[in-house]
């Protein structure tokens, strides 16, 4: 007998990252995004991911939404599927979500893959709480939450593992979200929702954002003024999210978007908030730098809230031209693990994956190992 897994696609998770929206939820939100030429990330992620499946496709049967919702994705890698419910395309919802979820359950299968952000896993907590294990395939903007794989493909590969009962077993993991509106209004509010049983392969699967650490006011500005430093004259600096790079934009006295990507030239403003397609147009011919910082808890250096600085920005800019900056602190609370990378593009992945140089304060630095 097949062994019966549940696929739930969220066909508009992760398009406002690349265009700086921050999210998708909320139908004028998506409706901007689109204007201003978002395209959809899910399905690509989705079969990122499915591909890892491959090797069991004749031992599954898959219980999916019909259209882009989950059996679209599934028709390239040839899984047997039932589509079961309805949807409006181009208007899907949170309910559909839902109630995909409780017929999933219903159904007896064994694991529910899910493919969004924060905003899905809510859902499916909303529907289904810890009744059987879910894993999510990472495509939002906003992720802290520790039910993701690392990336889409480890996603698939830890799926791949559970089925054929080759992991550990399932561990209690945290569904956070944050208030959007307030997120594109430079504040972070997150609270936990719930838990869920996940998979758990340690090195496949991500780790709840951390806060930061209080009492790291000399670190942060040792690590700012080292940047500062060595800024190049005409080169272009392009400053990720976060508050270790926000003091970069204090001492030089410029305004800062702190959960945005702000572009300086010649220690001077250029454009705050900026979006992929509007780094690309200001990068292009010109020498440029990045500035990024880890996400605390979970390492990412790209893919988590800062997709403006996607895989065709970062090629453009190349590997060596990234500055990576991050306390010590920061760095000790990864117990070893590498920095992680998911950028969307495997082949930028392998690109930024090995040893980087990680600036911790004036005059130094640290060797780290990333991962993508």
């Amino acid at each position: 007998m097949k062994k019966k897994v549940g696929l739930i696609v969220n066909p508009i998770a992760g398009m406002g990252g690349k265009v700086g929206l921050k999210g998708t939820d909320g139908a004028e939100i998506l409706k901007k995004a689109i204007l201003i030429g978002a395209e959809p990330e899910a399905p690509r992620r989705a079969l990122q991911a499915l591909e890892r499946l491959a090797g069991l496709r004749d031992e599954l049967h898959v219980f999916t939404c019909p259209g882009e919702m989950g059996e679209d994705a599934l028709t390239p890698v040839g899984f047997e599927h039932t589509a079961i419910g309805s949807i409006t395309p181009g208007a899907t919802t949170a309910e559909n979500t839902e109630c995909a979820a409780r017929e999933i359950v219903a159904s007896g299968a064994e694991l529910l893959l899910f493919v969004g952000g924060d905003g899905t896993a809510r859902d499916i907590h909303n529907a289904i709480g810890d009744q059987i294990p879910v894993l999510g395939i990472p495509a939002g903007v906003k992720m802290h939450s520790a039910v993701f794989g690392t990336t889409p493909g480890n996603a698939g590969q830890l799926a791949l593992l559970f089925l054929k009962g080759k992991t550990v077993g399932t561990r209690e993991a945290e569904v956070m979200d944050i208030d959007e509106d307030a997120f594109r209004d430079q504040r972070l509010s997150a609270r936990l929702y719930g838990y869920l049983q996940v998979p758990f392969e340690r090195k496949l699967v991500q780790s709840v954002k951390a806060g930061a650490v209080g009492h790291e006011d000399t670190a942060v500005r040792g690590i700012a003024l080292d940047v500062i430093s060595n800024m190049e004259p005409d080169s272009i600096y392009i400053i990720g999210p976060g508050t270790t790079t926000r003091e970069v934009m204090r001492i030089l006295a410029l305004p800062n978007s702190l959960l945005g990507v702000d572009v300086v030239l010649n220690k001077a403003l250029v454009a705050n908030d900026v979006n992929e397609g509007e780094l690309l147009r200001i990068i292009e011919g010109k020498p440029a730098r990045i500035v990024v910082t880890i996400i605390g808890g979970q390492g990412y250096l790209f893919g988590r809230g800062n997709q403006q600085i996607s895989d065709r920005v970062i090629e453009g800019v190349g590997k060596d031209n990234i500055i990576v900056i991050a306390t010590k602190s920061k760095l000790l609370a990864l117990h070893g693990e590498p920095m992680l990378v998911d950028t969307g593009n495997e082949r930028t992945n392998e690109i930024l994956s090995g040893y980087v140089s990680v600036t911790t304060g004036v005059k130094e630095k640290l060797v780290y190992r990333v991962s993508g």
